[in-house]
């Protein structure tokens, strides 16, 4: 592959991936969470399954602990996550998400449908699931974090 062949690739890839962003971000408003910016999308996917301390938050986005404590604080002010002792570490704070914050979670995996929904209908269905399985061998254990 030449250089300006890399370079189309890489340019159509962070476009679909910036689109996908905002069409996701703009469904979860659209289902009535508001106050949110999508980096708060990428740190309640690595909430949901079972938590994390605000150092291991801070990881998967990719920022200091300082800027992952400031995103936590938010997101616990407006109601989406909470604190919680942790149960393997005393000294450790465990942020999970509320009833709110999985609530927003389910908006944001409808919002994700509406939007992959038309490249099914470009694509097919059987086009699609080959990308998404040539994706996953590229990018096999994420972490999704924000570009910004």
């Amino acid at each position: 592959m030449h250089n300006s062949e890399a370079m189309a690739l890489s340019a159509a890839l962070l476009a679909v991936a910036g689109e996908l962003t905002q069409r996701i971000h703009d469904g979860v408003v659209a289902r009535g969470f508001e106050g949110l910016r999508p980096a708060h999308g990428f740190a309640f996917a690595r909430l949901a399954p079972d938590g994390a301390t605000v150092t291991e938050l801070a990881a998967h986005l990719g920022v200091t602990k300082q800027a992952a404590s400031q995103l936590v604080d938010e997101i616990v002010r407006k109601g989406y996550a909470e604190r919680r002792p942790h149960p393997g570490d005393a000294r450790a704070r465990l942020v999970v998400l509320t009833e709110r914050g999985r609530a927003c979670t389910r908006a944001a995996e409808e919002a994700a449908a509406d939007a992959v929904r038309p490249w099914v209908e470009l694509l097919g269905e059987r086009e699609i699931q080959s990308l998404r399985g040539q994706l996953s061998l590229m990018a096999p254990y994420g972490p999704i974090r924000p570009a910004w």
